[in-house]
């Protein structure tokens, strides 16, 4: 069983307000939100695109609550953008994340993504680096890695994800290989290598000593196979419902639990599952992921 003591247990609010739809959770409030985060049974949480920017008032309204913000999502565009204009941009959250008290900060690049494009198949139309693009990539990790870590306290986690130019297990391979463990470790999200073909169990073993946040993400099969036999985007098949709570789909979670737990994993598990609102309540399907997590980890 996993330790209370080394691990936390947190839940996006992208359940409720979706940040690249916010038309999905419109009528859903920030208080909502993370009110009904606490009274499932989460202390942690994610940056919404509800959430008050005001640190004072955010703070507040979590602590209330007795939750707090874990991390949060940062959009890189290291091979796009002057370098000096991202990590303008990259200080300015990690200053926000040290007055909020997190340790983590998520960063995903952006540059050339088609995970925001409505009408862009996601499978089949990603781009995809070349070596000096990798080696660009993993220098300007490496520099905001040390920033963050030196001057904030806060480690950089790299979150793969659909449609972007770190997917797969070989471009996590890249990166990981080329960049400083010291300053840049792996968001490892269940969810998106397993929606891609991989094998989220025997990539968590692989990266174990990497992994210093984790997102609990499961997948419908059906839906997922749906989407890459219809060419539907990655927001038309989370429309669809391509991804749902841990227990509630394909993924092997409690073979991820006990290399979590034999690796000696400290940090947050955070449940995070885009769906449309109307059509999964989202305080239903996160009391559902709370009982699941309790029953495999004893958490």
């Amino acid at each position: 069983m996993l330790k209370k003591e080394n691990v936390k247990l947190g839940i996006a609010p992208i359940a409720w307000t979706n940040d690249d739809m916010p038309d999905l959770g419109s009528e859903n409030t920030f208080e909502q939100c993370i009110s009904e985060m606490a009274l499932a049974g989460f202390t942690g949480s994610e940056v919404g695109n509800k959430y008050p920017k005001d640190p004072e008032i955010l703070k507040h309204a979590l602590e209330l609550r007795g939750m707090e913000i874990c991390n949060q999502w940062f959009s890189s565009f290291l091979l796009t953008k002057p370098f000096k204009e991202v990590e303008k941009e990259c200080r300015a959250q990690l200053a926000f994340l040290k007055e909020m008290g997190a340790k983590i900060i998520g960063f995903s690049e952006q540059s050339y993504s088609i995970q925001g494009q409505m009408n862009t198949p996601v499978f089949g139309y990603k781009y995809v680096l070349n070596e000096s693009e990798w080696n660009r990539l993993c220098e300007g990790l490496n520099k905001l890695g040390k920033i963050a870590l030196e001057e904030y306290g806060i480690h950089l986690t790299y979150h793969h994800h659909m449609g972007t130019v770190v997917q797969s297990l070989e471009e996590t391979d890249r990166l990981l290989a080329g960049t400083d463990p010291k300053y840049v470790s792996l968001l490892f999200d269940s969810g998106h290598f397993a929606y891609c073909g991989e094998d989220p169990v025997a990539i968590v073993k692989k990266y174990i000593d990497r992994i210093k946040h984790v997102h609990l993400k499961d997948i419908r099969p059906d839906v997922v196979k749906k989407v890459k036999e219809e060419n539907l985007s990655f927001l038309q098949g989370v429309r669809e419902g391509a991804f749902t709570v841990p227990g509630d789909g394909c993924v092997d979670f409690p073979s991820i639990f006990k290399v979590l737990e034999e690796g000696g994993y400290q940090g947050y598990m955070l449940v995070e599952a885009e769906q449309d609102p109307a059509k999964a309540n989202p305080f239903e399907y996160a009391l559902k992921a709370r009982k699941y997590i309790k029953e495999q980890t004893g958490i």
